[in-house]
C-alpha cells in the first residue's frame, strides 16, 4: 500500500533546517530509501511562491500566496510504501523524530 505523508512544521514558513537537522534527515533518507519504503520526498517552498487554485460554480480563481493558514501549510511530503496503515505512522513517528516539532498528514493512495 502506498501512502502519502504530507509534513506540516510548527516552525515559521522559510526557516531553514540546522545542520545536525539536515544530516539526521539525510540518513533517515538514505535508510528509508535502501529499504524500499520511501519512493519520493522533497520539501515545498514558501507559499509566497505558490498560488492557490479554485473552480466554483464553474469559475476559476487563482489567488496568488504567501498563504495566512501558516499550521496547515505543507513543508513538504513523502511517498511511502508499506503493508499497513500502522506501518505507516511508525515510519512518519520516525520521520517527525527526526525533522522535530510539526505533524503529519497521512493518506492511503488510491489503488485499483
Amino acid at each position: 500500500m502506498r501512502f502519502l505523508c504530507l509534513y506540516k512544521p510548527s516552525r515559521p514558513e522559510g526557516t531553514p533546517p540546522g545542520d545536525q537537522e539536515m544530516a539526521g534527515m539525510g540518513a533517515l533518507i538514505k535508510d528509508m530509501r535502501a529499504s524500499g519504503v520511501l519512493l519520493a520526498t522533497e520539501g515545498c517552498m514558501p507559499s509566497a511562491l505558490g498560488v492557490r487554485v479554485r473552480l466554483s460554480n464553474g469559475t476559476f480563481s487563482v489567488t496568488d500566496g504567501p498563504f495566512a493558514e501558516s499550521k496547515e501549510l505543507v513543508g513538504g511530503f513523502a511517498l511511502i510504501q508499506v503493508k499497513t496503515k500502522e506501518e505507516a505512522i511508525e515510519h512518519t513517528k520516525r520521520f517527525l523524530r527526526t525533522a522535530g516539532d510539526g505533524e503529519s498528514e497521512i493518506r492511503q493512495v488510491w489503488e485499483p
